[in-house]
């Protein structure tokens, strides 16, 4: 088992000094807050990861359909310009 980078020993390690820590009482009560921090967490990084995914295809759709031309890139007043030089 390798979460986050950190094996099995390592783990034991950690629930131990968190044991001494905190206690066997609060040590439930610590482990749903973080598990809920960690669903949070996930949750909002699947929704940024849709919207950026929703947001490349909008993109891409334009680009495909050619809705911005490169003459409409070109602000009129430097084409103006260029053609009295």
């Amino acid at each position: 088992m390798n979460i986050f980078g950190i094996g099995l020993p390592e783990m034991a390690v950690i629930l131990v000094i968190a044991l001494l820590i905190f206690g066997p009482k609060k040590l439930p009560e610590i482990g749903r807050s973080m598990g809920k921090a960690l669903k949070g967490f996930q949750e909002a990084s699947r929704e940024f990861e849709s919207e950026f995914k929703r947001e490349a295809e909008q993109i891409e759709q334009a680009a495909k359909n050619g809705s911005v031309a490169k003459s409409e890139k070109v602000p009129t007043a430097i084409a103006e310009d260029k053609s009295n030089s």
